[in-house]
Formats: structure tokens, sequence, C-alpha cells
């Protein structure tokens, strides 16, 4: 009912500006082209300052009605999102001045230079100072803007502070699997053939590698710990996906069989987070924000920023994804596990020797 309702009134709509439309060609037959042209002029530039009013108007209070909507009202949740964050309000700010004077400039000068028989037009072909003007502007402006969003692109794509902490970051269609290194710190290698979801390897790690014995695999929540800086290394198990950190002002590129990196400082918890969003509910997002399929739009991981003890404590829950893949390993005694590894180290060093 209401999609009829609204197809009537648009074709009413548009009913009405035909007939106004007859209605000025009859008019004009009647008075003559010239006479009708003259006041058509009048009544547009008088349609123009009330357009540039309007308009203007309009502006204002879509900000004032979507401007809470939007993240801006929170502030930024990294340290180097901050810079993102300066970035944007100089960019809206320089846009937002020649946005405004140009609309003023256009409508006024519609109104104000309309035919009239006491004006004559100045006609030229050419200005070479005009042209340099309005090309050297722009490009000076947009040259400092590329330039700041350059040097905070080269410093979250950089290398990340010593003892930063590194989490893998995977996505696939159409979720986001995470790996943290164990004890040892290293992350062991994988190859994609070995990627088997119902033997618990969906990374394909290489169960040969002993720096994967202690490697703790989850999904759809990453774990960081505020005040450290965290590198993200990601990749794709499929096709292109793209890790969105709207709320820390972050996005970078998830392309399989080519890892990228990313690093940020999470400036506060997920519970102080909540107190200063005043949602109950809130949490930190990991968006995919490239178009990857029919479930793109479930695509939808999270972000625990917790402290460093809350961090330990559920980090010493976690089982290894290596003893997730051979549940039997979790009850062998302590003593066969160390004969067992190094037979394997034996093994591993009899076989570097044979190649030499």
């Amino acid at each position: 009912m209401t999609v009829a309702l609204s197809v009537a009134i648009l074709a009413l709509f548009f009913l009405v500006i035909f007939q106004i439309a007859k209605a000025s060609e009859y008019v004009a037959i009647l008075k003559g082209e010239e006479v009708s042209r003259k006041q058509s002029n009048k009544i547009n530039g008088f349609l123009m300052i009330a357009f540039l009013v309007l308009g203007l108007v309009g502006v204002w209070y879509c900000n004032e009605l979507l401007y809470d909507k939007t993240l801006l009202v929170q502030p930024s949740a990294s340290v180097e999102g901050e810079r993102v964050d300066e970035m944007l309000w100089i960019t809206l700010a320089v846009t937002g001045v020649v946005f405004i004077l140009t609309q003023i400039l256009l409508f006024w000068f519609a109104y104000k230079y309309q035919e009239s028989e006491n004006r004559k037009p100045y006609f030229f072909a050419h200005s070479t100072k005009l042209e340099a003007i309005w090309t050297a502007i722009p490009a000076v402006a947009l040259t400092v803007l590329v330039v700041m969003g350059l040097r905070s692109w080269f410093l979250f794509t950089g290398d990340a502070p010593k003892g930063a902490m590194e989490v893998e970051v995977v996505g696939k269609q159409f979720g986001w699997i995470f790996r943290y290194a164990g004890e040892d710190g290293i992350m062991g290698k994988k190859y994609f053939k070995n990627i088997d979801e119902a033997k618990s390897n969906p990374l394909g790690q290489i169960w040969e590698d002993e720096a994967n014995y202690d490697d703790v695999v989850t999904t759809q929540t990453m774990y960081v710990v505020k005040g450290k800086p965290v590198k993200m290394i990601i990749g794709s198990r499929d096709v292109i996906h793209d890790v969105g950190l709207s709320h820390f002002r972050l996005k970078m590129d998830a392309v399989p069989g080519t890892p990228t990196t990313l690093w940020f400082t999470p400036k506060y918890t997920t519970a102080e987070m909540k107190e200063i969003t005043k949602n109950p509910n809130f949490q930190y997002e990991i968006s995919c924000d490239q178009m990857c399929g029919n479930g793109h739009y479930s695509m939808k991981g999270v972000i625990e920023v917790v402290s460093q003890a809350e961090y330990d404590a559920w980090m010493a829950k976690q089982t290894p994804n290596y003893l997730l893949a051979f549940p039997e390993k979790a009850a062998q005694p302590v003593a066969d596990k160390e004969a067992e590894k190094g037979t394997t180290a034996q093994a591993t060093s009899t076989k570097n020797s044979s190649k030499m």
C-alpha cells in the first residue's frame, strides 16, 4: 500500500511539472518570447537564492541530525589513529570552506549577473593568470593532504616497536581466524595445502615444525592488551578481504598468498570504551571492507582490549592448536614428550647432515 501511494505521488508530481511547463509555453506565445524570457530569468534568479539558503540550511540540519551517529563523536581507540582523525578534520575543514564559498558564489552570481538591458557582458577567451591560480591552489592543498596521509601510512605499515605483540589475522569466507605465538614467541610454519578444518588445522600449520606446538588459534574474537603495540600479520585463505578497524581508524587488505602488516597501540579497554560511549553492549569490531561474496555482510569479528593481567589469564586458559589436532598428545606423559621431541630433533639433524 505504501509503495503504491509513493508511486502515485511521484506520478502526480511529474504531471504537475509537465502541466506547468506547458502553461509556460502558452504564456510565452501570448506575451512574446523576449518578454517571457526576461520574466523567466528574474524568477530563476530568485529561485537560485532560495535554493542557496535552503541548501545550506539543509546541510546544517543533516549535520545536526546525523553527526551523533558517526564515529567522529568517539575518540580514536588507538594512539596512531589520532593522526588519522587529525588528517580527517583538516580535510573536512579545507573542503568545507571551499564547498560553502563555491556554492555561495555559484548561486549569487547566477542571481546578480542575470540578463539585464543596463549591463553588457564582457567576454574573454583565455587568462593564463586565472588558470594558474585555480590550478596551483588546489594542487598545493592536495599535495599537503597527500603527504600527511603518506606519512601516517608509512608509520602504520612500517616496523612495529620492539617488543610489540604479534597476531596473525587470516580472513576466510566468511569469518576471521587469529593465531598467537606460544611461550617460544615464534609462530610455526604453515602450508596452504595442509588446511583441514575437520582435523583442527584451519591455517595449514606444518606439524613437523616444533614452533607450531604451542601456537594458539582462535576464531572471530581477537584479544589485545591496552597500551601495548600489536602487529597484525594479515592474510587470506581464499579471496581478497579487508581488515577494517573503524574504531582504531585503520584498515588493511587481506590478500591470498601475500601477507600484509599493520600495527597500532590500543588506548582504551573494551570496558572503558563502554563507559565512554555509554553503550553497555559496545564492541570493537573487525569488519570486512572488501566485497568478498554472498556472505560478506556477516563477516564480523570482535576485538577485546583488556589489561595485561586479563590477557595473561585468558591465554592461560587456551589450548594450543596442536593439542586440538592431536588430543592424544595432551594425555602423553611429560617424559615421553621430551623423548619424542629429542628424537625428532635428532632425526632432523641427521637429515640435514646427510644433505651436507
